[in-house]
């Protein structure tokens, strides 16, 4: 089996027959992977990556990515099965016909939002399609946390998925039925979704805009950094080793493979976020969020050489992954 393929359980501790899970919906940038530029437009010599990731199928080619989003399959003490959505965007259709059918996930039971691009929102006129519905297929409303920030953006962008009454005439204009529910980006003020607790960790995502990455579970550890320039030193504090403790997992992006970022970048490149995960010294790291600079296998191999050196293993994730891991 091909390593970079391999979805098969990862050492982490497990509670028993059924675990919890992560599932990897995307890992690539806002443009998603391959970049239609560089084929319909063709440098000279073509971008080896776009060219290739037409030529598989996308379940086959980890260089095929869509908009980094997360499904979290939560398993509770009594068993039951809860489906946290991390991020809508804008391939989030084509995840839930790869992915969803793939992992056979039946439903999302909520959905939490990091912030309010677009690679991260424009899904949300598409999740009546995985949300659960009654016997007499009533569809149920899923609990949606946001900052106000994403909400007032949100709310602009998609009026009718959050106007409190129905009008004559739109018994079809809310096909979604979402619970709008509004989280503070502070990381003295956890919430639960799901059962599972989440705490905000903002991180500067540019110069001057703040987006949420979370802390969550109890038996192990995960920290979700999705879209990240800078981590605040409280933010790092509260996820690293030396501070508030060793995190089981981090998964945190990594958008270019060259250059070293500057104050208006938005993204962390490859040798920052490396630079990252030795700070905050993880059991392990996934990265995400990349561009069309990163050849899975290769720069695999070479994150393979780095975690033998520094000791901490990490490796550029891909779309569908699967982690079992106990939360």
């Amino acid at each position: 089996m091909d390593p970079a393929m391999d979805t098969r359980p990862a050492t982490f501790p497990t509670g028993g027959a059924s675990s919890s899970s992560l599932i990897f919906l995307g890992t690539g940038c806002s443009g998603a992977l391959p970049d239609a530029r560089c084929l319909i437009q063709p440098s000279t010599p073509p971008c080896a990556v776009c060219s290739k990731a037409l030529s598989l199928p996308p379940d086959r080619n980890p260089n095929y990515r869509c908009n980094t989003s997360l499904l979290i399959d939560y398993c509770r003490d009594d068993g039951t099965q809860n489906y946290i959505l991390v991020d809508v965007g804008k391939n989030f259709r084509e995840q839930v016909l790869r992915w969803f059918v793939h992992h056979k996930v039946p439903s999302i039971d909520s959905i939490i939002l990091t912030h309010e691009h677009a690679d991260a929102v424009l899904g949300l006129d598409d999740v009546w399609v995985v949300q659960p519905s009654s016997h007499r297929n009533d569809i149920e409303q899923v609990p949606i946390f946001l900052t106000q920030f994403t909400m007032d953006s949100v709310a602009a962008r998609f009026p009718y998925l959050v106007k409190k009454k129905l009008g004559e005439g739109d018994d079809f204009a809310r096909a979604t039925q979402l619970d709008w529910r509004i989280i503070e980006g502070d990381i003295d003020k956890p919430f639960v979704s799901s059962g599972l607790e989440f705490v905000p960790l903002p991180v500067m995502h540019g110069e001057d805009y703040v987006c949420l990455g979370f802390l969550f579970g109890s038996r192990a550890r995960v920290a979700y950094l999705s879209d990240v320039s800078r981590i605040l030193p409280r933010t790092e504090h509260a996820i690293s080793k030396s501070g508030a403790g060793q995190l089981d997992l981090l998964i945190i992006e990594t958008n270019r493979l060259h250059g070293v970022g500057d104050a208006r970048s938005c993204h962390l490149t490859l040798s920052q976020s490396l630079d990252a995960v030795k700070r905050i010294c993880p059991k392990k790291a996934l990265l995400i969020g990349m561009n069309h600079e990163f050849e899975h296998h290769r720069e695999n191999q070479m994150l393979a050489q780095w975690s033998l050196r520094e000791g901490i293993p990490v490796q550029l994730a891909h779309d569908g992954l699967r982690i079992f891991i106990d939360l």
